[in-house]
């Protein structure tokens, strides 16, 4: 077989022809090819700019190089993919000219919908489209359990454990304070959305099994190149959707340190999976018909903001420097199995509690016992009011930093400090701090057997609900969901708070509040991994730029809210 010549298209051989001519009458053209040298040039080929410079017309060929390609990207041509775009073509030909299967010319259902999947108008629509559902599954669908695991924690839980402490004779003292009002309320604060990171867990474990989140990264290659990385770089961005520690350990399979440098600083702004209760339990008391989408909003806005400080990044710290094409293997589309995706949407749950439930244990902790000590009115330990503790003591000192954003008040600004050590404390924290007397509550509790009994049967109508949720989803209403809010008393003291606080605009301190928990550092772990990986300064310079331009965004938000809606 003669081996024939590569047509790269008119373009790239007029630039290919050009830059050979140039080759041909310099000294290099006594040791390369010129249609080989020019090829390889325009292909960015590192190791021959060094051997240039032993030539005397080597730095005038460099310099030709590049004003080849500017021009060839001005024309919106992407050299080194279009090189390796035409060599596949070549070989596919060859391929087709040699191959004798009668299924050669027959296009594969992968083919198909990759056509359509990774389409250059509706690659990027269809992503967060999908992405959408996502979230819609994670706010109305799950969100029909919430009630029903909060009445099982606070009621028989809680019940069993009050009988067994007065049956050892520490009713009333600061041992029962500590469980029922420390242990059992903070982390069965977290504990009601669970079903929330399940459902979240499942949808991704979904798009996984199927190949799309292959598909993904590359129709986000065009994007993350006008920040200047590859689209690989968004596998752990897509990671960080998750949690951002694994994250920001995935970008090891980054080709360069300036790509995982910068990767690492933008990974944080994908909205993890610890900052999702927060956004459904506000989006739920404020934005009651609209959560799906207001938690939506949250993601998308991470990816905004990552993509513009890339953009600025890349001008700046980190200037770009030139790309090898992506080229990523699709796995073919599957259908996913059970038992796959159920492994997968499990292992990351239970890695959830196990990794997070220590952290939440001993966070807890710690704002109980700084609840518990008086530090001003008449109380003592463990029976002060929580307005003298000395959490809210603290708290109230840096609370006066976060009124210009609308949330001024120790409640939320101590729930945002414990927030540094991992956002999955957040709620726990408010479900301690705006704290209601029990004597506020005006139903007897009744037996646990009866309590046990409530629970069952509201887990048949949480089931219900869901099932009616479904369809919402694409926007079928197949009647209304029954609604037993009743708000808790924790959302109902949210939302008395914020209210004050903004001075009536608590809905846009609200959002200002997610703006926040959204962009400010992710979670000591983070933090921690943030150093390995990339050095102590860069880790710095993420604690403290990411603090600062949440507090910027987020009295933004309020301030020019209140001035349009307020």
């Amino acid at each position: 077989m003669t081996a024939s010549i590569v047509d790269y298209g008119p373009e790239l051989e007029a630039a290919i022809e050009e830059l050979g001519s140039a080759i041909g009458a310099s000294d290099v053209a006594e040791r390369y090819p010129n249609r080989w040298l020019a090829i390889a040039l325009l292909d960015n080929d590192a190791g021959l700019e060094g051997d240039l410079s032993a030539f005397e017309h080597g730095a005038s060929l460099l310099r030709l190089r590049d004003r080849l390609v500017s021009d060839l990207e001005a024309d919106g041509i992407d050299v080194p993919t279009s090189i390796a775009g035409h060599r596949f073509d070549e070989v596919h030909a060859v391929a087709r000219d040699v191959s004798h299967s009668p299924h050669e010319t027959t296009v594969s259902v992968t083919d198909r919908i990759d056509a359509v999947i990774t389409n250059k108008w509706l690659g990027i629509p269809i992503f967060l489209g999908l992405m959408w559902v996502v979230f819609k599954i994670t706010t109305d669908v799950a969100g029909a359990f919430l009630d029903w695991v909060d009445g099982a924690v606070a009621g028989p839980i809680s019940s069993l454990v009050s009988s067994l402490i007065a049956a050892v004779g520490l009713e009333g003292t600061w041992v029962e304070s500590l469980i029922v009002d420390g242990a059992i309320a903070g982390v069965g604060a977290i504990l009601v959305f669970v079903p929330v990171l399940f459902c979240l867990y499942l949808a991704l474990a979904f798009l996984e099994d199927t190949g799309y989140m292959a598909r993904a990264a590359f129709v986000m290659d065009r994007a993350m190149r006008g920040i200047g990385l590859q689209g690989k770089s968004f596998l752990p961005m897509m990671v960080g959707f998750g949690c951002t520690v694994p994250a920001v350990y995935a970008t090891r399979t980054l080709d360069n340190q300036r790509d995982r440098i910068l990767t690492t600083m933008l990974v944080p702004f994908m909205s993890c999976g610890a900052r999702l209760p927060v956004y459904v339990l506000l989006g739920t008391i404020f934005f009651p018909d609209q959560a799906g989408l207001a938690v939506f909003s949250m993601y998308l806005l991470g990816i905004a903001v990552a993509l513009v400080l890339g953009l600025i990044m890349r001008r700046t710290l980190l200037p770009v420097t030139k790309h090898a094409p992506t080229i990523m293997e699709m796995p073919p589309y599957r259908m996913p199995t059970f038992r796959s995706i159920w492994f997968h949407t499990w292992t990351r749950t239970r890695s959830f509690l196990r990794e997070a439930g220590s952290i939440i244990f001993v966070t807890m902790m710690v704002v109980w016992l700084l609840m518990a000590i008086p530090v001003s009115g008449s109380g003592s330990f463990a029976d002060t009011d929580v307005d003298d503790s000395a959490f809210a003591t603290v708290s109230g000192v840096v609370a006066p930093v976060f009124a210009p954003a609308g949330f001024g008040s120790w409640e939320a600004t101590g729930s945002l400090m414990s927030g540094f050590v991992a956002k999955e404390v957040v709620i726990g924290t408010m479900a301690q701090a705006y704290g209601v007397d029990e004597a506020e509550e005006a139903e007897e509790p009744g037996s646990v057997i009866d309590q046990l009994s409530s629970v069952v049967t509201g887990f048949g109508q949480a089931s219900l609900d869901a099932v009616k949720a479904v369809p919402g989803i694409v926007g079928i209403n197949l009647g209304e969901v029954e609604d037993e809010s009743e708000s808790s008393a924790l959302q109902t003291s949210i939302e008395a708070s914020f209210e004050e606080s903004s001075g009536g605009n608590g809905a846009i301190a609200a959002l200002a509040f997610m703006v926040f928990v959204l962009l400010y550092t992710p979670c000591m772990a983070a933090v921690g991994a943030i150093r390995g990986e990339v050095g102590t300064k860069w880790m710095w310079g993420s604690i403290i730029g990411q603090t600062l331009l949440a507090w910027v965004m987020a009295v933004a938000v309020f301030q020019i809210g209140t001035r349009l809606f307020g």
